[in-house]
């Protein structure tokens, strides 16, 4: 029994072994590409987790950052914690525990490698550790089964070989068999019995493994060696029984510690292909003919070679181990002179026999048994006579090129493991090669290393034994078809099959290709040709795409077979058949592809085959690389998305799943910089209803994919934006946070921009849901990896990222202190005062009024629609919900008030912690971009600091607001007085506001009083606010007067035309009726009327004119009995219709479908269009009319005034009439409806000139005690105008406190006989009996 192991020897070993791992990045690579290749694809999931983890773990690997290295340690570690029972995760992990330096757990790790899979541990993964470890505990088993071996290899005899007794003398010498040769004269038993031992054997094996495994963790617990451990006893064959051990003279077995490499001790025989078995035989030895198969002790200095050995193998990993045992024969052969001839030549038997698969060794009938590698393709030795130039051996395969073919000159092993002719190898990456030519493995590098020197100086001493060798390619190709294959034959692997039968059924197979190949290239005849691709595709299917098949299918001659058979066949199968090998070509080579891209008409067939339904040539588009305006040229969106829908079950298994083609296709096509096709494709891929297969590909295994899908539903949500809410239903986002990780920093981005368009939902609890999602999914921290992608991010990219950190961040209750948050609103910061950048500070001021969580179904942001609505232009926030189609029913009334009062709650902590970051420093950053003259930026500033000033009257007070107030007050002053429109204007008073009710800002706010007066006047018809603050201005100001003052635009004779009868304001236009039936046009530009038209189509005085609201028609009344139905030109008026009155027309008032006026004598006439009419009130004389909703209200002569409803006649008596007092009459003149108030304007003989009413109770509410005779009355939202009726005197009275404020003379003696305000309240224009126009604004 072998010797017990120490927990010192377990470590050192491992260590060793992990460290090298560690500083060599081209062996760990190499090791993890295995993994990875040998890893159960059943979970997929796992699959991409270990990857992500592999990545994380290499990234902390190449990483000098030390924070950076233990977090990545840490996220890796988590990763792959949660799946302890892989040998990918426990190789992983060991590496991971060995950067820690915490090496007991590096062992463990590594020892469940060796537990979880024995063979792939030993023969691929750690066959140092194997043999360091392992094998001294093996030495049984490994004796019984080469006595097994032996014995069932003994029974055929040296006749049953060919061989007869004349011969003897040759075969003491040295006999080397072929294994073919060998193996075809077993019987059926002998080969069944051989490979039923070799699978034993390797069973036994793992099962030792396991047992040894569990033996080393409990030395490794017992680290101080407390107690001893012994070794377990082997596990053996039943049928192997004690007594069949040889005994030596001592009565002890004889166990030779035999040294082999890559784990030679458990490749099965039958897998040897053409390795040859020798037998050896001295005349002077005295033991049996039969050579002994069990081990044989040998010298202690053999076991020095170990380590040239091992660090041959790692500076050339894919140099035959047969060399190596052929150096460490000879140097044992020189240093134990010692030992007999036959013992050497016996020991040399044992090792024959234990050479690893794959690099078994055949020797040269030389007395030195020297050992040479040996091709499949060739039998040497004893068969070497029949070939040409006999007597010459064939180099080693590790000493050729498989590009050139030829023996290296300059040998270069790339990351891969593979060795190339360095010149061979340059070529190949000169032609645009990224990939190892045998592996197909990417390069990392396409710089060539230094050269293989070791494997140079083993070559020269190859060379030098054997001067003789024979050239492993062919100087003289056969014309015509050899044209094919002649460089073919020249890259064919040397590495043997796995058996002998398979090796000769793989020479039948490959003569039947070429002749398939000849009838593809040659054949004239249709039928032949494509049964020629029919057993091209079986062949390449049956023998699994070996490389030596794929290189005689790649040459240009045989693509072009493929080509005109895609040209001219109409077989659908043939079709797919030749789409399939094409595809799985041109993924492996990349000439296939140059080739089938020279000729533009190939291309132009393999689309059209495609667009006609031969869809799996998706692929092999998708491989030919096309430009993306190649691609829009060829239209085929359609027929992508048909493959895209239809079940992938239906299509063949190709090198690429032609849903994965199309879907990268779709998305090189969306990324075009085409501004007008991109939305029309997007929009089509939406009404295509193919939105739930791309939301499939983000669960798929390739991350190209997933991140290609990814592309195409961040175009489609940016275009259709309603798609966004079946994205987010129905998206499986922890494979698109998982692809994060391996993506480069464009597509990092993209999938940022990605959950940052589908977090813009209309419904703020489901916006939080998909937050969560994003927040908590995924094998890794969300958070933690935006904060260092962030800190790595491009300058204009960091605002994006950093908005949905933030949002991350928010997801709980603001914090006192949180570094996502904080870095996040640092670097928006940072970016709004890049002035060098504009695009980064555009992109800042834009996050930022994003993240006020306000959205329409589509995506697009309320935050301007909002705050329009909280300034009382609410029409902007109608309109976008009317857009969306909310319902009101009353259960989605509770669900929209529900997500109301969600919003609410998320606008308040998104702006709380905005604006508490570092005491208000983004006000500042607000201010500086509302500096810039870009416009974009502007207005997005002005939007984000609008917001969060607004929203300082709903946060507690925090002296928040005096750093707004420093940073923005005047700003926002200088936007309001200069504001273009009404918007912007009720923006920046909606900011304005939120001073107000501080006496600081209040006072700040008062010193512009005069800048703000004449903007709140404007908007207060329009905005509650308005009104509001100015109240609040008013309560705040003791005297009025300082409040309001009038302005004289300009003045206006047209005395030549009579008197001002009837003024009117309708948009830009002033209309006035003069006495003799003139009706002029006026327009204000500055503080000049300019007259723009004049029509005198009535023949008397124009005493009325009227316009409805819709302002479509202008009605004119006059004395000569007729009204006029005018249309509004935008330089003219044109009369459309003229209607007979019967009456002299005064006081015309206007509705849809009638008109009433005063008469000559008693009573109101109404008249309806059509012409009826009827006479109401009769018994009144009517002064003046006023209509207002249906109802017309009289002034009469008597001093009463009625209220009548035309729609149902009845009257009702507001003020009741009076005698005439001392003799005179007391008529009212002038009747004005606002706001639901009636004004009544007469003489001031009972103290008030005018009185106010309710117009709901008839109750009187106030008076101006006016001492003059008003004739007209104007009424604004704040003033009332009186006009007298002598002295050319226009009084201006306080609406609220009812105080006269001001007083207006127009210079003349006339009487104001009429008097207008224009739609914005700002101007006052009056008519006078002398003919004269007046204008006057508020300033």
């Amino acid at each position: 029994m072998a010797s017990a192991t120490t927990s010192a020897e377990i470590l050192r070993h491992t260590t060793a072994f992990t460290s090298e791992l560690l500083s060599v990045s081209n062996l760990r690579l190499r090791l993890l590409s295995v993994l990875r290749r040998k890893h159960p694809t059943s979970d997929q999931n796992v699959i991409r987790q270990l990857n992500i983890a592999a990545e994380t773990l290499e990234n902390a690997i190449s990483t000098s950052n030390s924070s950076n290295r233990l977090s990545s340690l840490r996220r890796a570690e988590k990763l792959l914690q949660s799946h302890p029972d892989t040998f990918f995760s426990s190789f992983l992990l060991s590496l991971l525990y060995a950067l820690l330096n915490r090496h007991i757990e590096a062992a463990h790790s590594l020892l469940n490698v060796f537990s979880s899979d024995p063979s792939l541990a030993r023969s691929e993964i750690a066959p140092i550790v194997y043999e360091e470890l392992f094998i001294i505990h093996l030495l049984p088993v490994l004796q019984s089964f080469k006595e097994q071996r032996f014995r069932i290899l003994s029974s055929l005899s040296s006749k049953s070989l060919g061989y007869d007794s004349d011969k003897k003398s040759r075969f003491e010498k040295s006999v080397v068999v072929s294994g073919t040769r060998l193996l075809s004269k077993m019987s059926g038993g002998q080969t069944s019995e051989l490979k039923e031992l070799e699978r034993d054997y390797e069973q036994v094996l793992d099962e030792n493994c396991r047992l040894l495994v569990g033996y080393f963790r409990e030395v490794l617990s017992n680290e101080n060696e407390s107690k001893l451990t012994r070794p377990p006893s082997p596990i053996l064959q039943k049928t192997v029984k004690c007594d069949e051990f040889k005994l030596n003279e001592d009565g002890q077995s004889k166990v030779e510690v035999i040294e082999l490499r890559n784990c030679g001790y458990n490749n099965p025989t039958w897998a040897e292909g053409e390795r040859s078995v020798e037998f050896a035989s001295s005349s002077s030895s005295t033991k049996s003919k039969s050579p002994p198969f069990y081990p044989q002790r040998v010298s202690p200095k053999i076991f020095r070679i170990q380590k040239s050995r091992r660090a041959l193998n790692a500076i050339s990993p894919n140099l035959n181990s047969g060399s190596e045992l052929e150096s460490s024969s000879e140097d044992n052969l020189s240093t134990s002179s010692s030992e007999s001839e036959s013992e050497t030549q016996e020991k040399n038997r044992n090792m024959a026999l234990f050479e690893p698969r794959g690099s078994r060794i055949q020797k040269q009938k030389q007395p030195i048994y020297a050992e040479s590698s040996s091709s499949p393709e060739r039998v040497m030795a004893a068969d070497s006579d029949d070939l040409p130039g006999g007597g010459k051996c064939t180099p080693p395969k590790d000493f050729v090129c498989p590009i050139t073919s030829h023996i290296f000159d300059d040998p270069v092993t790339l990351e891969t493991g593979q060795t190339y002719e360095r010149k061979a190898i340059q070529e190949w990456i000169d032609r645009g090669n990224s990939t190892c030519p045998i592996t197909r493995q990417k390069l990392h590098s396409t710089q060539l290393p230094k050269t293989n020197y070791v494997l140079k100086r083993l070559i020269a001493s190859w060379r030098e034994q054997n001067p003789g060798h024979v050239s492993t390619h062919s100087d003289n190709p056969d014309p015509e078809t050899d044209l094919i294959f002649n460089s073919t034959l020249a890259v064919l692997p040397s590495t043997s099959p796995n058996s002998v039968i398979s090796q000769a059924t793989m020479d039948g197979t490959i003569s039947e290709l070429r002749l398939a190949i000849t009838k593809l290239c040659m054949s004239e005849i249709l039928r032949e040709s494509e049964k020629a691709v029919l057993r091209i595709e079986q062949f390449w299917r049956e023998m699994n795409m070996r490389f030596e098949i794929q290189t005689m299918l790649s040459k240009p001659a045989v693509i072009n077979g493929f080509v005109e058979i895609l040209f001219n066949s109409v077989d659908p199968r043939v079709l797919r058949a030749s789409v399939f090998l094409l595809c799985e070509l041109g993924s492996r080579d990349k000439t296939v592809i140059q080739t089938l891209t020279q000729v533009d008409s190939d291309v132009e067939c393999i689309v059209a085959l495609f667009k006609n339904g031969l869809l799996e040539a998706v692929v092999l588009i998708f491989l030919l690389r096309p430009s993306t305006i190649s691609l829009i040229e060829m239209d085929m969106v359609e027929s992508l998305l048909v493959v895209i829908k239809k079940k992938q079950d239906d299509f063949l298994e190709m090198c690429l799943k032609p849903k994965a083609a199309s879907i990268l296709l779709l998305r090189q096509i969306l990324g075009s910089s085409e501004e007008g096709i991109v939305p029309s494709i997007a929009r089509t891929v939406v009404s295509a209803k193919a939105i739930n297969n791309i939301i499939e590909s983000l669960e798929a295994e390739w991350a190209e994919e997933r991140i290609a899908a990814v592309g195409i539903l961040l175009r489609c949500m940016q275009q259709e934006g309603k798609c966004r809410h079946t994205i987010a239903d129905k998206a499986e986002l922890a494979p698109v946070l998982e692809s994060f990780m391996g993506a480069s920093d464009e597509e990092r981005f993209e999938i940022i921009n990605f959950f940052s368009e589908l977090v813009k939902l209309n419904r703020r609890t489901f916006n939080e849901q998909v937050l969560h999602i994003i927040k908590d999914e995924g094998a890794f921290s969300t958070m933690h990896t935006l904060l260092i992608y962030l800190q790595t991010a491009l300058q204009d990219q960091c605002p994006v990222v950093a908005g949905l950190l933030l949002q991350l961040d928010l997801l709980v209750e603001p914090r006192k202190m949180s570094i996502y948050r904080e870095e996040a609103i640092d670097t928006l910061i940072s970016c709004l005062r890049n002035s060098d950048l504009p695009a980064s500070q555009i992109a800042a001021a834009e996050t930022i009024v994003l993240l006020q969580g306000r959205f329409t179904s589509s995506g697009k942001s309320l935050t301007r629609a909002s705050l329009l609505k909280r300034a009382g232009l609410d029409k902007s926030y109608r309109t976008q919900m009317q857009v969306d189609q909310l319902s009101d029913t009353s259960k989605e009334s509770e669900e929209n008030l529900e997500e109301e009062q969600a919003a609410d709650e998320w606008e308040r902590k998104m702006a709380y912690v905005l604006v508490s970051h570092e005491f208000g420093l983004l006000f500042e950053a607000l201010a500086e971009g509302l500096k810039s003259r870009n416009q974009e930026l502007h207005s997005s500033c002005f939007l984000s600091a609008t917001w969060l000033i607004h929203m300082l009257n709903v946060l507690p007070d925090t002296g928040i607001r005096g750093a707004a107030r420093v940073c923005l007050l005047k700003r926002f002053i200088s936007m309001f007085k200069s504001a273009k429109n009404t918007e912007e204007k009720a923006l920046s008073m909606l900011a304005l506001n939120s001073f107000i009710h501080d006496p600081e800002g209040l006072n700040d706010l008062t010193s512009h009083m005069k800048d703000l007066l004449k903007g709140l006047r404007e908007l207060k018809k329009s905005c509650i606010l308005a009104v509001d603050m100015l109240k609040v201005f008013s309560d705040g100001n003791n005297s009025s007067i300082d409040w309001w003052n009038h302005t004289e635009l300009v003045q206006v004779d047209c005395s030549a035309h009579g008197e001002v009868l009837s003024i009117v304001c309708f948009r830009d236009k002033i209309f006035s009726g003069h006495s003799d039936g003139t009706i002029k046009v006026w327009t204000g530009r500055g503080s000049i009327l300019h007259l723009i038209h004049e029509s005198r189509e009535h023949t008397k005085a124009v005493t009325s004119l009227a316009i409805l609201e819709s302002g479509e028609r202008l009605y004119s009344g006059s004395l000569d009995r007729t009204a006029r139905t005018w249309s509004i030109g935008s330089e003219a008026i044109y009369c459309v219709e003229i209607h007979d009155m019967k009456d002299p027309v005064n006081n015309l008032v206007v509705a849809n479908s009638i008109a009433c006026f005063i008469p000559q004598g008693a009573g109101i006439k109404v008249h309806s269009w059509s012409g009826a009419s009827k006479l109401l009130n009769p018994n009144k004389y009517v002064k003046c009319l006023t209509l207002v909703h249906g109802k017309l209200y009289c002034g009469c002569h008597d001093n009463s005034i009625q209220e009548i409803d035309l729609a149902t006649g009845t009257l009702s008596s507001i003020q009741s009439g009076s005698r005439k007092f001392l003799g005179k009459a007391n008529p009212v003149y002038a009747l004005q409806i606002h706001d639901g108030m009636i004004y009544s304007g007469s003489s001031p003989l009972d103290g008030a000139a005018v009185k106010i009413w309710s117009a709901a109770n008839y109750n009187m509410v106030g008076s101006l005690a006016s001492t003059m005779e008003v004739r007209s009355l104007a009424v604004s939202s704040e003033l009332i105008y009186l006009g007298s009726k002598s002295g050319g005197t226009v009084e201006i009275w306080c609406g609220k406190k009812l105080t006269r404020v001001e007083t207006l003379q127009t210079g003349t003696n006339g009487k104001v006989q009429c008097m207008a305000l224009d739609g914005d309240e700002q101007v006052l224009v009056v008519g006078t009996s002398d003919g004269r126009i007046q204008a006057w604004e508020l300033s």
